[in-house]
């Protein structure tokens, strides 16, 4: 999951970045001071897959109730969809930096509320808090990272924000492992968050305002002290008049449409070329989060003890690797993005997502299918009281093996000698798993033991490696460019609340559906979502790889369609042109 998006770096950005940075210092401290916003965003996205299988033990009630898991999941996710609206307004009326700080205050916040918790409700309150948080970092760390950073290494410095979102993401599940066996278990995940908040909001106090929005506020002396002590002395004042001429650009278009919301909305839509900009770029919002990214980011230890590995420890183990193949597809898709340009990537991604999808559904079937076998005998060992009181009362209790037992809302205790081997159907208590474990034996509750759980891992890595360089990144690099200047921040907005709602849907839906449809049957779904989203793509996105914005403007005036569906003439003016 990638929802703050990564700018587009130029080839020969990383090498001048780091020659520039290595002069002046100061770039770098504002740049990663502004960028923790980020890996704060990526810790509480990403600390909650692996917290929800400690919470589940510690409150029964969540444990039996599987909408209050999704609720626990996705109230960040709603959070930060008021966090962004709320920062946009903070950041145009008071600045960028006092966004950041109200950002920390709100991470630290969450994160106490939910460490010291006692009760579930307290933890979704604490996880609205943190989204609070997130959506208003979403937007405000790259935004002052870009309007405080040299022009011609912007790209590469923005891109760090990404970087440290994915990385933030990577480092949840490193927090999560250490704290496997410490007291308080999620406590302590979830708390962890708020020391990084703390650190950025003692470093963003000695930091200055973005100089673009100081120039726009008329406070051109204060702009230009900040300049200063980012270009060379011989470059401050070019600087400043290439600033002084953008913003009196960005007001002339503000008088032209109007600088309220509503004024803006109606320019906006009424706009063929940005109509046309949206077909592109909420496409690609939709399709990304309907890919089914976020059950991965947020469930990924869940879907790990599906395919049958019991442990806790085990399942977060797994993880790990989705979310460090995850921080390296970013910067596989920098590394390429220019190379082989934004369409063909997202294309080729799609496919490979769906070929994972649907595989990962076979697999999930192949699972439920051979699933172990339910003894009566192994049932009944423990005691008459003890056995799932559905598996007593069925009809035909010889036909059921661990996934009946699991579907009928009760847990299935291992044979001792070999796992794979027809083992209990057990009522799900707490008391009852003590006892499985004390006769040596394991506990599975959420996905039976299964040969074929390694391929789960496996294919679930491949999806991953699919997904990030190409869909995980490159819609938010098609929304800085598709739109007309004007209209840029109005586009990318309403592409940006359709990527958020769309991840609330499918965060708060997954567990739902696996219960409904089974692990095969949701992923199969996903796959169905997919090959939409590849249709919607293949119609709706154009190449924006190497173009001009006028260009990009001219080409959706004009009418965008795939190359296979233009005529004769109409392909030998667009090779001429």
């Amino acid at each position: 999951m990638v929802e703050g998006g990564i700018a587009k770096p130029d080839k020969t950005e990383f090498s001048e970045c780091w020659k520039t940075t290595w002069k002046t210092p100061y770039i770098m401290r504002l740049s990663l001071s502004a960028g923790i916003g980020g890996l704060l965003f990526g810790y509480d996205t990403g600390v909650i897959s692996g917290a929800l299988l400690y919470i589940r033990e510690d409150f029964q009630q969540v444990e039996e109730k599987t909408w209050l898991q999704e609720v626990i999941v996705s109230m960040a996710v709603a959070g930060a969809i008021f966090g962004a609206a709320f920062g946009g307004w903070i950041n145009d009326r008071f600045g960028r930096k006092p966004s950041i700080l109200v950002a920390d205050i709100l991470f630290f916040v969450g994160a106490i509320v939910m460490a010291l918790a006692p009760a579930p409700w307290m933890i979704i309150i604490g996880r609205i808090f943190v989204g609070l948080g997130v959506g208003m970092a979403s937007m405000t760390a790259p935004l002052y990272i870009s309007e405080a950073s040299p022009a011609r290494i912007r790209g590469a410095l923005v891109s760090t924000n990404g970087l440290l979102i994915t990385g933030g993401q990577f480092l949840s599940y490193l927090i999560n492992l250490a704290f496997t066996h410490a007291p308080g278990t999620w406590r302590w995940m979830l708390g962890v968050a708020g020391l990084p908040a703390v650190v950025q909001f003692f470093f963003m106090l000695s930091l200055p305002e973005s100089p673009r929005w100081l120039y726009r506020r008329n406070k051109v002396e204060e702009a230009r002290s900040i300049l200063e002590k980012i270009y060379p002395a011989n470059e401050v004042e070019s600087e400043l008049i290439a600033l002084g001429n953008s913003i009196e650009a960005e007001k002339a278009d503000e008088q032209a449409i109007g600088d309220n919301f509503i004024a803006k909305m109606k320019g906006a839509l009424s706009n063929v070329v940005v109509r046309r900009g949206l077909y592109a770029g909420v496409t690609v919002q939709v399709a990304q989060q309907f890919s089914g990214i976020n059950t991965v980011m947020y469930y990924s230890p869940t879907i790990v003890q599906f395919a049958g590995f019991a442990s806790n420890k085990t399942a977060l183990a797994l993880s790990l690797v989705t979310s460090g193949l995850n921080a390296v597809g970013s910067i596989v898709s920098m590394a390429f993005v220019d190379r082989y340009g934004r369409r063909r990537m997202m294309i080729v991604s799609m496919f490979g997502i769906i070929s994972c999808l649907v595989i990962l559904s076979i697999v999930f079937f192949q699972a439920a299918s051979h699933a172990p076998k339910i003894s009566q005998l192994e049932s009944t060992h423990f005691a008459t009281n003890a056995t799932c009181p559905s598996f007593l009362s069925a009809s035909n209790p010889t036909s059921w093996n661990c996934m009946s037992c699991l579907k009928a809302e009760c847990a299935f205790c291992a044979n001792g000698a070999n796992e794979y081997s027809p083992g209990a159907c057990l009522a799900k208590t707490s008391d009852l798993e003590t006892l499985c474990h004390g006769q040596h034996r394991t506990w599975f509750k959420d996905g039976c033991p299964s040969k074929f759980g390694f391929l789960a891992v496996v294919f679930l890595g491949l999806y991953i490696i699919s997904y990030s360089p190409g869909m995980g990144t490159v819609p938010w690099i098609v929304n800085s460019e598709i739109y007309p200047l004007k209209y840029r921040g109005i586009g990318g907005g309403i592409a940006a609340v359709f990527n958020w709602v769309c991840n609330l849907i499918v965060s708060l839906t997954f567990l739902t559906l696996t219960k409904a449809l089974g692990s095969s049957g949701t992923f199969l779904l996903f796959a169905g979502y997919c090959v939409i989203g590849l249709v919607f793509i293949y119609w709706f996105v154009p190449e924006t790889k190497g173009l001009q914005f006028e260009e990009v403007e001219k080409m959706l005036k004009s009418g965008y369609k795939p190359l296979a569906f233009k005529t004769k003439s109409t392909r030998g003016e667009n090779q001429s042109a």
